[in-house]
């Protein structure tokens, strides 16, 4: 395995600092496949990406991590409120490094998700929920296909 140093040359101490702090503020521990597995997350923005896709980013980089600790790892931040998680079928979803309030385009040739903004979105009415019930988020996704 390549040390983290030298698979992680844009990871400076700064930000190593600034990911630490997130963990911290999360209440994760900062271990060091955490923060590893927080700067490939984060590094590039925001992004959506599936456990696997992880995986194969971590693997490119020779982060010893099974596909397992990813899984875990993913839905560790997911719990802390640091990833929103995006459900496009019964048998994939993305995790959201955006967890602001947006909606998404899926393009089901590619797979790939983009962002909208919430704002251009508009609900006239949300049905009226069961009792002993409140509304919680609301998820929209509008599948593209190509022409």
């Amino acid at each position: 395995m390549a040390s983290l140093e030298t698979s992680f040359e844009d990871l400076t101490p700064a930000k190593e600092l600034a990911l630490i702090q997130k963990l911290k503020s999360a209440n994760l521990r900062s271990t060091k496949q955490r923060v590893a597995l927080a700067h490939l997350l984060y590094r590039d923005g925001d992004r959506h990406l599936t456990a696997e896709m992880l995986y194969a980013d971590a693997k490119r980089v020779d982060l010893g991590v099974s596909l397992a600790t990813v899984y875990n790892t993913l839905n560790q931040f997911l719990e802390a409120g640091l990833l929103r998680e995006v459900i496009v079928d019964s048998s994939r979803s993305y995790f959201d490094t955006n967890i602001g309030q947006h909606y998404h385009f899926y393009v089901e040739e590619t797979g790939d998700l983009i962002d909208v903004p919430a704002n251009v979105i508009e609900f006239s009415q949300l049905p009226d929920t069961p009792a002993g019930y409140d509304i919680c988020d609301v998820d929209v996704i509008v599948r593209l296909k190509q022409k």
